[in-house]
């Protein structure tokens, strides 16, 4: 199935009072290009999860956001500045001996003191974190590429829709061909002949001269060619997914194509056609930048 570049997926897990929470936010780009937002003390989880995301996505501007909490009753420790504390009591009691004051200092005024006590992240388990985090990067995987499919199906049934109206269009051209090239030759000739008013012609070079200029006219292989690429952007479509770059390199040939008959036909009917094809090709290019 088709995928598109763009999508979001959310993944959460949790276990032991650890919970990780990662989000995926996907755009258009030409290659993979993904960007973390984490937490540094969780750097070491990058390297992995670039790669998990390497193995399932193959095109897009991919955003990272990861949340983790620790609620452990273990993830946290208080120390005591013991020295500084001493410090502040020795400094107190001086302060006593000079001033006569009461010493109503009490234990959780001395707690309170700038810097006696420190909150402290303890050290995680790395392992656990790395295994938790890739838990809920599945999940949001599983999200973001079940909304690029989605997008995706919706894709490929317009440049589907688009591919007949070419198609369509094609025939017409090919139906106006032999009619566009008698006329042509009929204007040739009569412009040779007003040209000549009466002098004699070598009706054989004429002959030759003529069938040159309607073979440099002729579009019949450029119409092959442009019926070949519309089949193969229609099996490229069934083929499955990261086919981008293949139906960006097949629209660009469509429209050399077009653009071929567009110069040769010099027909006003087929220029026409022409204008039209060329419009819904534009279409299908637009759409297919958003094709991983």
């Amino acid at each position: 199935m088709v995928r598109s570049m763009t999508g979001y997926g959310r993944g959460i897990a949790a276990l032991d009072g650890r919970e990780m929470t990662i989000e995926l936010k996907a755009v258009n780009h030409r290659y993979l290009d993904v960007s973390f937002r984490m937490p540094r003390a969780l750097s070491y989880i990058e390297d992995p999860l670039r790669k998990r995301l390497q193995q399932a996505l193959s095109r897009g501007h991919v955003d990272v956001f990861l949340n983790y909490k620790n609620t452990r009753e273990d993830a946290r420790a208080v120390q005591v500045d013991v020295p500084l504390l001493h410090a502040y009591r020795r400094a107190l009691e001086t302060i006593c001996q000079e001033t006569g004051a009461q010493d109503d200092m009490t234990l959780s005024r001395l707690a309170r003191l700038p810097e006696v006590m420190a909150f402290t992240e303890t050290e995680e388990d790395e392992q656990a974190v790395l295994q938790l985090c890739m838990q809920a990067a599945e999940e949001a995987l599983a999200s973001l590429c079940a909304m690029r499919s989605v997008e995706g199906e919706r894709l490929a049934s317009d440049i589907a829709a688009r591919l007949g109206a070419i198609a369509e269009m094609v025939a017409q051209i090919e139906h106006r061909v032999p009619e566009a090239m008698a006329e042509h030759r009929a204007k040739l000739q009569q412009r040779v002949a007003d040209i000549l008013a009466g002098t004699p012609v070598d009706q054989e070079r004429l002959e030759n001269e003529l069938a040159f200029m309607a073979d440099r006219s002729d579009i019949s292989e450029e119409v092959v060619r442009l019926k070949s690429h519309l089949q193969q952007v229609a099996d490229t479509l069934a083929f499955g997914e990261s086919v981008g770059r293949k139906l960006d390199f097949l629209v660009q040939e469509m429209n050399r194509e077009i653009n071929t008959i567009g110069s040769k036909a010099s027909d006003l009917a087929i220029a026409g056609i022409v204008v039209g094809a060329k419009s819904e090709i534009e279409k299908i290019r637009e759409q297919v930048q958003n094709i991983e």
